[in-house]
């Protein structure tokens, strides 16, 4: 028996996705994973310390640590109209100038802002679930939103500026790459990653055949508890492209590294 440490986050796509993995739904043959449960900046900072064996990641930390880490097929976080919202009190703001609040320096999200803007500067780190609130108080003038929170923004007062999804899907003509699984490239890990990456698209089949088998262990993580906020979060992240990257995804993930280089981001 080979116990691996397995880190992803606490928003419904994750903990969806890995529950059958965890809760002994599937065969995971010779292997034991021990979760641990972060926002996903914590595992982008913790996967420059390579702390864990398989991490999520957004795919602006995977694409800084490819010399660390090996992307699996299976687990990422890829679509069309799921990519983060900048949004505000109002939607006529100098944005040179604003206060913007992202949810951490290696988010995609953040990427997708600086391949966007360049000129938006004035930027405030902050966990993702400080955001709205944040905006809504004055605190900021505009925030980078993503998970739940695009579901809920108008409640707290805010408007759309720009819907970074749509943005990169008129740019490239492709689904927008978020988050990934991937693993470490040493040893256990990369010895065992053709095992993991089966057992992990087991679990994803598991969870889309067997939808509500989860739901206690989703709503136990999540921050919005609402189930028709839960049920859009969950049907917008996994998908297709979750069972398998495909040359679609491929493309998608290599595109964004290559405006990231071309703009001197990466």
């Amino acid at each position: 028996m080979t116990t691996l440490d397995l880190a992803f986050s606490t928003c419904p796509n994750d903990t969806f996705i890995f529950h059958a993995l965890l809760h002994h739904c599937i065969d995971t043959g010779n292997l034991r994973f021990i979760p641990h449960m972060h926002d996903v900046e914590t595992l982008n900072k913790k996967a420059f310390f390579k702390t864990f064996h398989i991490s999520k990641l957004s795919f602006y930390a995977y694409l800084k640590l490819k010399q660390n880490y090996k992307l699996l097929d299976s687990g990422s976080a890829l679509g069309y109209g799921c990519g983060p919202l900048l949004v505000g009190r109002s939607s006529d703001l100098l944005l040179s100038e604003a206060k913007v609040a992202v949810p951490g320096e290696y988010t995609t999200a953040y990427l997708l802002l600086k391949l966007w803007n360049p000129e938006i500067r004035n930027v405030e780190i902050t966990r993702f679930d400080n955001i709205l609130e944040g905006v809504r108080i004055g605190r900021y003038d505009a925030g980078l939103i993503i998970h739940e929170g695009r579901f809920i923004y108008p409640e707290y007062g805010c408007v759309q500026i720009i819907d970074l999804g749509k943005w990169w899907e008129d740019e490239t003509e492709l689904p927008i790459p978020l988050g990934c699984i991937a693993v470490r490239k040493d040893r256990p890990a990369i010895d065992l990653k053709d095992d993991i990456e089966s057992i992990l698209r087991n679990s994803v089949q598991y969870a889309l055949k067997n939808k509500n088998a989860s739901r206690e262990f989703v709503k136990l993580h999540a921050q919005e508890l609402d189930d028709q906020v839960i049920d859009g979060h969950i049907d917008l992240y996994v998908n297709n492209f979750t069972l398998s990257l495909g040359d679609k995804g491929r493309k998608a993930i290599q595109t964004l590294e290559e405006m990231a280089r071309w703009k001197k981001i990466l």
